[in-house]
């Protein structure tokens, strides 16, 4: 039996948590908050001086990594034609996925901007490197903090390490073409089995068959399966039509012409060149 389809997020963003109590709550830190309330807390056997510890590397990961990690997704032009508009345009079901990447690209562009200030125009070259520089300072001071330890306090994970996993993670298993930050993680083992054993713990399916799907018996239909499969298929083509239809009729593409009576005077529907062509 098929899960039933998520209800739209009230921010059209994740992350989002559901709660009975509070509705539906989008915000990082209030899903956080909310979790530690409910006596849900990675970091409740930290001490005073491992909680500064993970507040500082949380702020270096923010400031020092966070940038390259959206330059190197998203600015780079090969990166982001050859990978992560790729990635979105055949992940995302159509026909969000012809205008939806270029919206992301242009919002992450803009947060670029606000994160490295106004000089991010003046000399880009220049700050590019300084900041691929500081964040390859900032996995080399990573990976000298987690030494040989399985995580970063000892063998069970804290919030630093689903942190610190979110953002390496992406980085160690895409397949960048232009990975000038990506091979320098590489360099660093202990961080790349660190990804690699947190991947084999929680997400055992990585790259195979998810645990909860069973065996496709012969002779199943898919109608039985999923029953609302194909009537989505079909919203989803007729969706795509009108889309289509209103961009050919906003843009002068196709328009609509009213003829004299009798049936050889009606033309429906007439493109603009046969038109041009019929005039001369």
């Amino acid at each position: 039996m098929m899960p039933a389809p998520t209800p739209l997020l009230p921010s059209g963003r994740l992350p989002a948590l559901k709660t009975k109590d509070n509705g539906t709550i989008s915000k990082m830190e209030q899903i956080i908050t909310h979790l530690r309330k409910q006596k849900y807390n990675a970091d409740y056997d930290l001490s005073a001086a491992q909680g500064a510890d993970t507040l500082a590397f949380v702020s270096l990961l923010e400031e020092k990594l966070l940038p390259v990690l959206i330059h190197t997704f998203w600015v780079d032009a090969k990166n982001y034609v050859e990978h992560t508009r790729k990635w979105y345009a055949e992940t995302i079901p159509f026909p969000l996925n012809f205008f939806l990447p270029n919206c992301m690209h242009k919002q992450h562009l803009e947060r670029l901007q606000l994160l490295w200030g106004d000089g991010y125009m003046e000399d880009e070259e220049k700050l590019e490197k300084e900041l691929y520089r500081d964040a390859r300072e900032c996995l080399t001071l990573l990976s000298q903090r987690l030494g040989s330890q399985k995580f970063f306090f000892g063998d069970s994970p804290a919030s630093l390490d689903a942190f610190v996993f979110s953002r390496l993670a992406p980085l160690l298993k895409a397949k960048l073409p232009n990975g000038k930050l990506q091979q320098h993680l590489k360099s660093l083992q202990n961080l790349c089995n660190y990804c690699t054993s947190i991947l084999s713990l929680y997400f055992p399916w990585d790259g195979g068959e998810h645990p909860g799907s069973a065996p496709r018996a012969a002779g199943t239909d898919e109608a039985e399966e999923d029953p609302h499969k194909r009537r989505n298929q079909l919203l989803s083509v007729l969706v795509g039509l009108v889309a289509m239809l209103g961009y050919a009729f906003l843009s002068g593409i196709v328009s609509i012409q009213r003829g004299g009576a009798g049936p050889g005077a009606r033309q429906p529907i007439a493109m603009q060149e046969e038109e041009e062509e019929e005039e001369e």
